[in-house]
């Protein structure tokens, strides 16, 4: 039986998550077990034996809290390795991987680094202190989010941000569009349902249904959000949901419009679809202010399409496009309720401070 002090350690244990994995499962169990779950159901909850949930009650009952969430010092010394060992350890990391695998593994660097002779043995944690210590992330890879800042992507950069520090007008509404490409899916066995002391368990195996496009557009200042679903992206569909955004607004003298200078986000789309004189006019209606490449992050409905896909797709399966498209409507309806605006904070002179120009 756990006392209140050391429920209260093992809380801030688990909510603070500074401790390592191992220790903050471990209390997890604990607090898990003082609720009343059965070993199997913590076991099933943690993704960990009943056989490992029982060790760690029969640490607590014999030795107590300590010895219940940490291990027992190693016996005899750990091994020291000098910098010349860590520093063929790094050269390794920094190397081609084998043939047959994408990035390096502890194991494989330990592999090579007896193989090499470099050590006769090495365990994997002391590999992996050694790529702490270097700041070294072999499994971690980034996109380049700006790999060449020529005069054309400041430009755009600049005008995009000026767009954004202007004052909220009425008579000129600033609206940010982007599209999302999604995978129809299907269950091939229907999923277990969620119920108390259980998660929900999806079978591995899907069935592909096709696929669809959601175009997604927002007033950032005015919390306003706008998602159509069709069944591609091409220049008719563009063309038409640019037209519903023209409607939306019928009194005002431009509609200032961020979005990626995609080949169908062009005049071209519109006067093909709705004619040269209607698909001009349509097009007039809006100040066109296109991101650079590789500047997709500068555009605000990056940030509505990932609240959407957060929030209403998630990682459902989901089989059809009338389903997309009702799941859709019920979240533009409710996020549009509540107005959530987004702060966009980036300026110009945060751009020139961070990539260094004037």
């Amino acid at each position: 039986m756990l006392t209140e002090a050391e429920k209260n350690k093992i809380l801030s244990i688990i909510k603070k998550g500074k401790n390592d994995a191992r220790t903050i499962c471990r209390a997890n169990a604990l607090n898990l077990r003082s609720k009343g779950y059965t070993l199997a159901e913590v076991a099933d909850i943690l993704e960990i034996t009943p056989r490992t949930v029982f060790n760690i009650e029969c640490y607590f009952e014999q030795g107590g809290l300590e010895r219940a969430l940490y291990d027992d010092p190693r016996p005899g010394p750990a091994p020291e390795f000098d910098d010349r060992v860590k520093s063929q350890i790094v050269a390794i990391v920094c190397s081609e991987p084998p043939e047959a695998f994408d990035r390096w593994t502890l194991d494989l660097i330990v592999e090579r680094a007896v193989k090499d002779k470099v050590v006769n043995s090495i365990s994997r944690e002391t590999v992996r202190v050694i790529l702490r210590e270097h700041d070294l992330k072999p499994w971690q890879q980034k996109s380049w989010c700006v790999p060449d800042l020529d005069e054309e992507f400041i430009e755009r950069m600049e005008d995009v941000l000026n767009v954004y520090e202007q004052e909220d007008d009425s008579d000129c509404p600033l609206v940010c569009l982007d599209e999302k490409p999604i995978q129809l899916l299907d269950d091939v066995r229907p999923s277990s349902g969620v119920t108390p002391g259980e998660i929900k368990k999806v079978d591995f195996e899907y069935k592909r249904k096709g696929t669809a496009n959601v175009f997604c557009a927002v007033l950032p200042k005015e919390g306003v959000y706008i998602n159509r679903v069709t069944e591609n992206r091409k220049g008719k569909e563009f063309a038409k949901f640019l037209a519903s955004i023209e409607r939306r607004f019928p009194d005002a003298e431009k509609i200032k419009l961020v979005m990626d200078n995609l080949n169908t986000h062009s005049l071209k789309s519109l006067t093909n679809y709705y004619g040269e004189k209607e698909g001009g006019r349509i097009w007039n209606r809006f100040e066109i202010h296109f991101t650079p490449k590789h500047g997709s992050w500068l555009n605000q409905a990056e940030i509505a399409i990932n609240m959407y896909s957060r929030q209403c797709l998630g990682k459902s399966r989901i089989p059809d496009i009338d389903l997309l498209r009702k799941k859709t409507k019920a979240w533009n309806r409710i996020v549009n309720q509540r107005q959530v605006k987004i702060q966009w904070r980036f300026t110009r002179k945060d751009a020139q401070e961070k990539f260094g120009y004037t």
